[in-house]
């Protein structure tokens, strides 16, 4: 996938990257791990982007041939008004970006183009704006990196409800993972004695607890297939006190953790 020159672990000088089929992607230099000089390639040989001393505009491809962003180059990242895509061609995100991160007025989107969230961003962070479940309701608003509301993913499965701060999480909040078990869920009608089956966007909890800085920090509970551990967190893992339960709420374990491990 690349091949080139490393200096303190990071790319600096020649190397050249490749699409997974082995076709040329890149060829030119880098500085500091960044694209500094040289051409890029779609899935073939036409040349879709040109860069010279960290600056250019142009377009990068999938390994398929679909078109994953256009954009411009500015000290070898991200600048400018940019669009990004999903391999099935639909947009995934639209807005301006300042050194390689997201700032200033931007969107994302949901699979086939549903509206997610529209706003403005600060250094890659959603600052002030509005967050949409993929029916087009608003349960998101965000006001100079503040608020609550609910995350979800592309597909409209709910990923997390709680509180942000400094346009992180921060505060109160639940994790879910979207579960295929409970895509199909029974639906009874009293009144006709029926029973439906219907398509659902099912979430299952997997966190509740405190965040700080985006990350897990503070008392919470982790629900996983083997049962319940409820104690501390620091930095996303566990620290400090805590239990472990069995699905049928049983004590199984009790003691103090360090790094995520048990001490």
């Amino acid at each position: 996938m690349f091949e080139g020159e490393f200096l303190n672990g990071r790319r600096n000088g020649k190397g050249k990257e490749y699409y997974r089929n082995g076709n040329l992607m890149f060829e030119g230099e880098y500085l500091n791990g960044k694209r500094w000089n040289g051409k890029g390639y779609n899935n073939g040989d036409k040349i879709v982007f040109e860069i010279k001393d960290g600056k250019g505009k142009g377009k990068e491809y999938y390994g398929n041939g679909g078109l994953k962003f256009e954009c411009e180059y500015l000290n070898g990242e991200r600048f400018g008004y940019i669009k990004e895509y999903d391999n099935n061609n639909f947009l995934m995100l639209e807005g301006e970006y300042l050194n390689g991160r997201r700032n200033g007025i931007g969107k994302d989107y949901y699979e086939k183009g549903k509206l997610m969230f529209e706003g403005e961003y600060l250094n890659g962070k959603k600052w002030n704006g509005k967050g949409y479940n993929d029916g087009g309701k608003i349960v998101f608003e965000i006001k100079n990196g503040k608020g609550k509301g609910k995350e979800f993913d592309k597909d409209g499965a709910l990923k997390f409800d709680g509180q942000y701060l400094d346009g992180e999480r921060n505060g109160e909040g639940k994790e879910y993972y979207d579960d295929p078990k409970l895509k199909l869920a029974a639906v009874f009608n009293a009144e006709l004695c029926t029973t439906k089956f219907k398509n659902m966007k099912n979430s299952k909890l997997i966190f509740e607890g405190e965040y700080l800085n985006g990350r897990r920090n503070g008392k919470g509970k982790e629900y996983n297939n083997n049962g319940i551990f409820e104690g501390i967190y620091l930095n996303g893992r566990r620290n400090g006190k805590g239990k472990e339960y069995n699905n049928n709420g049983k004590l199984m374990l009790e003691g103090e953790y360090l790094n995520g491990q048990r001490w």
